[in-house]
């Protein structure tokens, strides 16, 4: 009797997909609690194979707490697989990163360009801004990780 519900636990879990049946990386995320933009990134990263834990308060003393610096600031702060995230950052950006994985603080996205994932809905309507995805540096340098153009 054991063996069958194990056969047939076995076969059920080999029916979803592999992204269901792998653990998807955990976003926590500290946003202002009325910033609809905030909320659309939240989910892009759900359709992109990211969980995510919200927090409505604290964005300010989670980025100042991750060791990002001011000047890279945005409308909310992640954290997943020990890196900072600022800001409209693409989550395959953040699929990179955790696949690289470099040593650095995590990835920025300062402002908020149009475009950018949170900043692309119907309100938008075609615009796209130019922008950089930045590598955070543990001197609080930054490089370009990713040109979007």
């Amino acid at each position: 009797m054991q063996r069958r519900r194990l056969m047939l636990a076995l076969a059920s879990t080999a029916a979803l997909p592999f992204t269901a049946r792998a653990a998807a990386p955990m976003v926590e995320i500290w946003k202002d609690p009325n910033c609809g933009c905030c909320q659309d990134w939240v989910k892009h990263l759900n359709k992109n194979g990211f969980a995510t834990r919200v927090h409505d308060e604290g964005n300010a003393a989670a980025r100042k707490r991750l060791g990002l610096p001011e000047k890279l600031g945005s409308c909310h702060t992640g954290q997943v697989g020990g890196y900072a995230i600022e800001g409209h950052v693409p989550a395959r950006e953040i699929q990179r990163l955790l696949k690289e994985k470099p040593r650095a603080v995590g990835l920025a996205v300062p402002g908020m360009p149009v475009g950018s994932p949170g900043m692309d809905g119907p309100a938008y309507g075609d615009q796209r801004d130019p922008y950089d995805v930045l590598l955070v540096l543990a001197d609080g340098g930054t490089r370009v990780f990713q040109s979007y153009r």
